[in-house]
């Protein structure tokens, strides 16, 4: 991802009013000055996260969402979304069908919020909302991954997925792309684009990356000699 696609994502985020709505879902997910005092006294561990680690909470619009689903229609099986926030992706993706429809979610406030919005949609048996550290979250059986978080987290959770991620694993990011991964395919436009990617595709690519690299080594090497 180049650096003009960051600022227009940034750009569009500034401009785009979020609403009252918008505002409520921010003030119930964050909590305000209650999650203010769980981070200052309730959790002092949470100040050990290195601030570029740390995702600050922009609710998914229904433009994104519907971009994300679209990207994943034909797929089949479970699906995890890291750092779900309110949990509205893992929702929609057990309304159509996956099964389990799993979120982590590291804020406490957030995974309650989550939990009651599958309440309140009739889905609270079908998805399940865990407060974990997606940094420790076994990835080696996932089929289909989703992602809205920032770009300084995707270029080190792209090494993660990379290790871990089957062959035959889907990965859909939305409103910021991975740095260093092509997609193989798009869909929406600005802040509300979603990008997918084959893990057996990236890992190709990475290798003839690596190999390209290896052999201009051997070429400087032999050129000193």
């Amino acid at each position: 991802m180049d650096d003009d696609t960051t600022d227009e994502v940034f750009a569009e985020l500034k401009a785009r009013p979020l609403g009252g709505w918008g505002v409520a879902q921010i003030a119930a997910g964050t909590g305000l000055a209650v999650y203010a005092m769980w981070v200052g006294i309730l959790q002092p561990g949470f100040r050990r996260v290195p601030l570029r680690l740390q995702v600050p909470y922009i609710p998914a619009s229904k433009a994104q969402v519907d971009n994300v689903m679209t990207l994943l229609r034909c797929r089949k099986g479970g699906i995890v979304d890291l750092g779900s926030g309110d949990g509205r992706i893992v929702l929609e993706a057990s309304r159509q069908g996956f099964i389990p429809a799993v979120g982590y979610e590291l804020n406490p406030w957030l995974v309650r919020l989550a939990r009651f919005h599958a309440w309140r949609a009739g889905q609270h048996g079908k998805v399940s909302y865990r407060r974990e550290d997606l940094w420790k979250v076994d990835l080696t059986e996932c089929k289909n991954v989703t992602v809205f978080l920032a770009p300084s987290v995707l270029s080190l959770l792209q090494e993660k997925l990379q290790a871990e991620l089957p062959d035959d694993a889907l990965v859909v990011a939305g409103r910021f792309p991975f740095p260093n991964w092509e997609p193989f395919r798009t869909e929406g436009q600005g802040v509300d684009r979603a990008w997918a990617y084959s893990m057996q595709a990236q890992r190709q690519h990475m290798s003839k990356i690596n190999k390209i690299k290896r052999n201009g080594l051997c070429i400087e090497v032999t050129a000193l000699n």
